[in-house]
């Protein structure tokens, strides 16, 4: 045998290439030097770089849309459900005055947290400087605002103790931002609502002071939400000794449905019930679609990158077609070259998947930071809380849904490689070269 074949491939010996177990370290190591850069290989490495990033931009791009979907709609749900009942029962044939025997009996059925009888409408508050926006007035009892955790845990300012007796009402930030009011002001409410008289009905207008401000961090209840004791609601919108309606809140939002029925049997009186997923279902379908669409329009990035895999690995094919006839002289099988090229686009799409989960992963951990250095870099506010809800991004990752990513990204990557490892193992040693 020739020096040239004693040495062998790229100085691999001779009879190493010869029975060969499967992914044995001979054709780990010949992958390897195929996927090291090369100057004349300049054309395949380019390509194995823009599949490398391309499968790592795709793997934590999907990482972090899909933790920040999961993260807003977790923290919608949970402040939405925090602040409005799970169950709200209404009157049908007379009104809801007998409201505290009601509430009682269904506090008793199992599964029920608690209840709020309420009354609310719709105001007109206006501040100090002048200023005026819409409001929904609730008027509640001390005790229940105390169990809304949502609210009694977020209090900035004053507080909500001894609430009944206090003739005050407690407000949302925004709110308080929008009218220039602080803590000890008066807000004005006018309701459209008022007292009849021979020239008809006028409006309603009090003045009540802030004994409480709270942020919730949604701001769509904390810029129109005014809390008012249930007593002074009553009087308020012409509603004494009445609720409108009783807020049912349960120990698992989720069973919900399996409630209802129980709830409408212990209220002992005629009424009907609204659950929370009647009242949202519209809009968390509408988060449920767009997290699918996002995860088909991103998955796309991926697809996109493993094909550039499979263009990379035909070069290599063709560029190695002295190497793969040299090879198949010595005694390697076909199957052994294909395992050589399988290992080497393997290896692009794993090490990315590697690199975008690590990517993706730590974006979601630090990502209200990193959007406070993005909105500090653009001198813009990114997120900005009047559109978007939330005062701050919310990022939850899944780990099944990561697991789902990166088993997406590395079957694909390995279903990329296999055509073409494929053709270069049913070259023979004369086809092979012909490549050069």
């Amino acid at each position: 045998m020739t020096a040239a074949a004693d040495t062998g491939v790229d100085g691999v010996p001779a009879r190493a290439t010869g029975g060969t177990r499967p992914f044995s370290r001979f054709e780990w190591m010949i992958a390897g030097r195929y996927l090291r850069s090369r100057r004349r290989d300049a054309g395949v490495s380019v390509i194995a770089g823009f599949s490398f990033v391309g499968i790592m931009l795709g793997v934590a791009a999907l990482i972090i849309v899909m933790s920040v979907m999961n993260g807003f709609r977790a923290e919608l749900l949970t402040r939405i459900l925090g602040v409005n009942g799970h169950v709200i029962l209404q009157p049908m044939d007379r009104p809801l005055t007998d409201f505290e025997d009601v509430a009682a009996k269904v506090e008793t059925v199992p599964g029920v947290a608690f209840t709020m009888p309420l009354v609310q409408g719709q105001v007109l508050a206006s501040g100090a400087n002048g200023a005026s926006t819409g409001a929904l007035v609730k008027g509640v009892r001390g005790a229940d605002l105390a169990k809304l955790a949502p609210i009694s845990s977020n209090v900035r300012q004053g507080t909500i103790d001894n609430f009944d007796t206090s003739q005050g009402v407690a407000i949302g930030q925004r709110l308080a931002d929008n009218l220039g009011l602080r803590l000890g002001d008066t807000i004005t409410l006018v309701s459209p609502d008022g007292d009849v008289t021979p020239l008809g009905t006028t409006p309603r207008v009090k003045a009540y002071p802030i004994v409480a401000i709270y942020e919730i961090g949604l701001s769509e209840y904390d810029a129109a939400y005014v809390y008012m004791p249930l007593g002074e609601a009553q009087l308020f919108f012409n509603a004494e000794n009445q609720a409108q309606s009783i807020e049912i809140f349960v120990n698992d939002p989720d069973q919900v449905m399996a409630l209802q029925g129980a709830i409408e049997q212990a209220a002992g009186r005629p009424a009907y019930t609204v659950t929370w997923q009647t009242q949202n279902q519209s809009f968390f379908s509408a988060l449920e679609v767009e997290r699918n669409v996002m995860f088909i329009i991103l998955t796309l990035i991926v697809l996109v990158a493993a094909l550039n895999i499979i263009s990379g690995l035909f070069m290599l094919v063709k560029d190695k077609g002295r190497d793969i006839a040299i090879m198949r002289t010595m005694g390697a099988t076909s199957g052994s070259i294909m395992r050589v090229f399988l290992i080497t686009g393997a290896s692009i799409g794993v090490a990315g998947t590697i690199a975008g989960f690590v990517l993706g992963t730590l974006f979601c951990l630090n990502i209200e930071n990193l959007r406070q250095f993005f909105s500090w870099v653009s001198g813009t506010t990114l997120f900005n809380p009047e559109f978007y809800f939330l005062s701050r991004l919310p990022a939850e990752i899944d780990p099944s849904e990561v697991a789902t990513v990166v088993l997406m990204a590395v079957g694909l990557s390995f279903l990329a490689t296999v055509f073409p490892s494929w053709r270069a193992s049913k070259l023979d040693p004369v086809e092979a070269l012909r490549y050069e």
